[in-house]
């Protein structure tokens, strides 16, 4: 992987970083999603950022369990799911082609399909 990809991966990585962390002080923004692309940011860019990040207290608090067990709380889902429909209904409303709105009507269909039957539910561990 050519260096000029790497430091774009990174940069994405801290900005979707730093909008998870608004995400933790603002729940109107879902932490979760932007952690996610992250994580996957620093384990594409960096082997130091990804060390850092899951050594964090906000991957362990945020990302450890569906890390490692595939799941998520009802919140985190309930979340992500409310998130990407109102970001899926602007072009829903906006564009007149049948073709994209039934496309994007499968992709939601498939996206609850998911998060329902592929992702497993936890109950938030009271600490």
């Amino acid at each position: 992987m050519n260096q000029v990809r790497k430091i774009i991966l990174i940069v994405i990585g801290l900005i979707s970083l730093v909008a998870g962390i608004i995400g933790i002080i603002f729940p109107v923004l879902p932490t979760v999603p932007f952690l996610l692309l992250t994580s996957y940011c620093f384990a594409k860019g960096s082997n130091k950022f990804e060390i850092w990040f899951k050594s964090s207290k906000i991957y362990k608090n945020y990302l450890e369990d569906f890390d490692t067990n595939r799941a998520m709380t009802l919140r985190q889902k309930i979340s992500i799911l409310v998130f990407a429909d109102i970001m899926i209904a602007f072009p829903l409303i906006i564009l007149n082609n049948l073709y994209i709105k039934l496309f994007l009507i499968m992709i939601v269909i498939f996206k609850y399909y998911y998060f329902i039957f592929k992702i497993k539910t936890i109950k938030l561990a009271v600490k």
